[in-house]
């Protein structure tokens, strides 16, 4: 049995038909072919697999494609427009905000969504706020320094280098 369902991707209407069971990430990944958001550890632990839904950072892996119904997901690969970096991204560019980057785009949209809610965060502010998000390759510093860095406004050029 399969259910049909509307939302909108990246700025993109989509209807498409699921089985009651698929998780947003699964959605997102194998039938939208978005596969910059990751599954880590498929129980919200790790954060690897946030979106955006409704403008509110959650995490993919712990909801089903159904409860997105007639949502607006946003996810990496939209988060800027073609071409372009976001901000945070650029940040995170900058500032090496990354190791081996499986855990980026849900740090990036976990940050975005920080900045949002704590424009002025304190170091201590962003911390706790990426508590739910975890790299194994222990860039936090870098990390912390990448939303600073964006928070500052000072993250260079955003256009993408082909």
């Amino acid at each position: 049995m399969s259910v049909p369902i509307t939302l909108k991707v990246n700025g993109r209407a989509v209807a498409v038909d699921v089985d009651p069971r698929t998780l947003l990430v699964q959605l997102l990944r194998e039938r939208l072919q978005l596969t910059g958001t990751h599954v880590g550890c498929d129980t919200a632990q790790c954060g690897a697999c946030t979106v955006h839904l409704n403008g509110r950072a959650v995490k993919s892996c712990s909801m089903l494609a159904v409860q997105a119904q007639g949502a607006e997901v946003t996810t990496i690969e939209g988060l800027a427009p073609e071409g372009e970096l976001h901000p945070m991204q650029a940040a995170f560019r900058t500032c090496h905000g990354l190791q081996c980057g499986y855990c980026t785009p849900g740090m990036v949209m976990a940050a975005v969504q920080l900045l949002q809610d704590q424009p002025q965060a304190t170091e201590a502010q962003i911390r706790a706020g990426l508590d739910g998000n975890i790299c194994r390759c222990t860039g936090y510093h870098n990390i912390v320094r990448s939303i600073q860095r964006c928070q500052s406004g000072d993250v260079g050029s955003t256009a993408v280098q082909a």
